[in-house]
């Protein structure tokens, strides 16, 4: 098996055996009265993030539905993706300003983009600030244009926000994954988390003796216990801080520091984060930056496995994935406590919330040196991502969006009717 295998064709009745069949049932009950929609997802980059494993996993389970479910990505080039990053940071919180001919290059390409929607749709679904104007370029028919935002808004910056909130308000809804990340707003806004695919490359079982093993492959020891973080090499996931919280764990128990990630293709500071994150670890022993190429799910699902403590030290999270990925392989995670980290950890039960690098620290202690209160821990977490956090639940709740938008936002639904 290569650690960069891809990933299989999987049938929605494959997560049977992961979520039970009644709940199968119930979503092919759901999607019988939603056969033939049309839906078309865009976003700003086919590969790297987040956004792009989910459309990867959940449009061809849709079609599977019997919907018409389709996946276009926004073509841009180096100063867009400049610009959108500073609007992207800015969203999270950072002082930004977009000039006037800032504003008119993002037009510009929003209206060579604007073909993108050809054909016609009911539902369109654009992810994110990046293809955001398109909504300003839209064909005339009766599609529901709906805004999807992976990010956190609680404190963005609101001379941006100024620019962007009048595009959102010419969709027909905008969805969030958590009610504190909504605006206010002109529009209905619906909350939506996000799921991981229990069955995919990154998550599926690996026996252990294949785990250590492709970690090892990679130049890591697996012998020796592993503190792990898994992200893109971006400031907002503050890897440099991880290196920190690291050095002053060392000392206890003698382990080891892995930083596996890599970059974007919309993210034009990954290679500076980079360099600086090779800067830091060189100042440190037994810390290794492994920058992998965005195919190496299953060297990602490896690390996470063979791990004895995994962390996620984000100062700004839309949600976080990489957090319920390492639960649902019943490890333990420290995370700041911002964003989406904050939904998915239950504080003391299912891993540590911390509000310092110094909290991080003395969490990575604690269970470097506490296997029993690791392991307890650990299973717990797998059991709140079972129920909340896997690509069946996500589906189930786009797919009753999808009918509130069919039936224009009617107080109740049968779907029981002939």
């Amino acid at each position: 098996m290569t650690a960069h295998a891809k990933a299989r064709p999987t049938s929605l009745d494959d997560y049977a055996a992961v979520v039970g069949a009644g709940e199968i049932g119930e979503i092919r009950s759901i999607a019988a009265h939603l056969e033939g929609l049309r839906i078309l997802h865009i976003n700003s980059t086919k590969v790297g993030g987040g956004v792009a494993e989910i459309l990867e996993r959940m449009v061809p389970l849709q079609n599977e539905l019997g919907l018409h479910s389709s996946w276009e990505v926004l073509v841009g080039d180096s100063p867009f993706y400049e610009l959108t990053k500073s609007v992207h940071n800015a969203l999270h919180g950072r002082m930004a300003r977009m000039s006037a001919k800032d504003l008119e290059y993002y037009r510009e390409v929003m209206a060579r983009n604007a073909g993108l929607v050809q054909e016609e749709r009911d539902i369109v679904v654009i992810h994110d600030p990046q293809p955001a104007g398109l909504v300003q370029y839209r064909p005339q028919s009766d599609a529901k244009w709906l805004w999807r935002c992976h990010i956190d808004l609680s404190d963005a910056d609101t001379t941006i926000w100024r620019i962007l909130r009048p595009l959102v308000e010419e969709y027909e809804g905008a969805i969030f994954h958590q009610p504190s990340y909504t605006k206010d707003l002109m529009v209905p806004q619906y909350i939506l988390p996000p799921a991981i695919d229990p069955l995919s490359p990154k998550n599926e079982p690996i026996p252990p003796a294949e785990a250590r093993a492709l970690v090892g492959e990679l130049g890591i020891d697996p012998d020796l216990p592993i503190v792990l973080q898994v992200s893109r090499f971006d400031r907002l996931k503050d890897p440099v801080g991880v290196i920190g919280a690291f050095e002053m764990a060392s000392g206890w128990e003698r382990s080891q520091l892995v930083l596996a990630g890599g970059a974007a293709d919309d993210d034009p500071e990954g290679s500076a984060v980079y360099a600086e994150v090779q800067e830091r670890a060189a100042q440190v022993p037994d810390v290794h930056v492994l920058n992998l190429p965005p195919d190496s799910h299953r060297s990602i699902n490896a690390l996470q496995r063979v791990a004895r403590v995994v962390v996620q030290k984000s100062v700004k999270e839309g949600f976080g994935l990489v957090v319920s990925e390492a639960m649902w392989k019943e490890k333990p995670v420290i995370g700041n406590a911002v964003g989406g980290i904050r939904e998915q950890i239950i504080h003391g039960l299912t891993g540590f919330l911390v509000h310092s690098t110094e909290g991080m620290a003395y969490r990575m202690r604690q269970l470097l040196t506490d296997a029993e209160l690791s392991a307890h821990m650990g299973q717990q977490a797998k059991e709140n991502v079972r129920v909340n956090y896997l690509i069946p639940t996500a589906l189930k709740r786009w797919l009753l969006l999808f009918v509130a938008q069919r039936d224009g936002g009617r107080g109740i639904t049968f779907l029981d009717r002939t």
